[in-house]
């Protein structure tokens, strides 16, 4: 139980502080364009934490529920896949300025995100659930990626 409540949380903390540490609200981020729609910058940070906070206590259910070692390591693998594909967009579409290329990355992680509903399913399916909230948030994120490189000139060439 231990383990699996340490797990949970490392995960969750890792994710949440490289993706913090990777956003730089810099000139550059500033100086798009960026669709009337989109929230504040301040609300990202709050609703990471929720939405992280969720997927660690799914990870932290899952775990718990789960029928042997196997189950245990697929459950370790996908959730450490999604949390290397969430990592990644942050440096994509702040520090190298490719929100086209953050884009590409995007259905890699919604995929990972779906992945990890599906196979926690059978498991636990309160862990499933409380990865719609992350599931519905990365879909309006990548609409709202797709709107900002749809706004703004080719960034290959900036």
């Amino acid at each position: 139980m231990t383990t699996a409540i340490v797990l949970a949380a490392a995960w969750g903390i890792a994710v949440a502080g490289c993706g913090a540490w990777l956003t730089d609200i810099s000139p550059w981020y500033r100086s798009i364009r960026k669709p009337s729609w989109q929230p504040p910058d301040w609300l990202f940070g709050p609703a990471w934490t929720v939405i992280l906070g969720l997927a660690s206590y799914s990870g932290y259910l899952a775990w718990r529920d789960a029928e042997g070692p196997a189950s245990r390591m697929q459950i370790a693998g996908l959730f450490g896949l999604n949390g290397l594909l969430n990592i990644l967009w942050s440096p994509l579409f702040f520090r190298f300025r490719r929100p086209d290329l953050a884009l590409i990355e995007v259905p890699f992680l919604w995929l990972s995100i779906l992945a990890l509903i599906v196979a926690l399913t059978p498991i636990s399916a309160t862990a499933s659930l409380l990865l719609v909230p992350y599931l519905a948030w990365v879909s309006f994120a990548a609409f709202l990626n797709l709107t900002i490189v749809r706004l703004n000139p080719p960034f290959a060439k900036q």
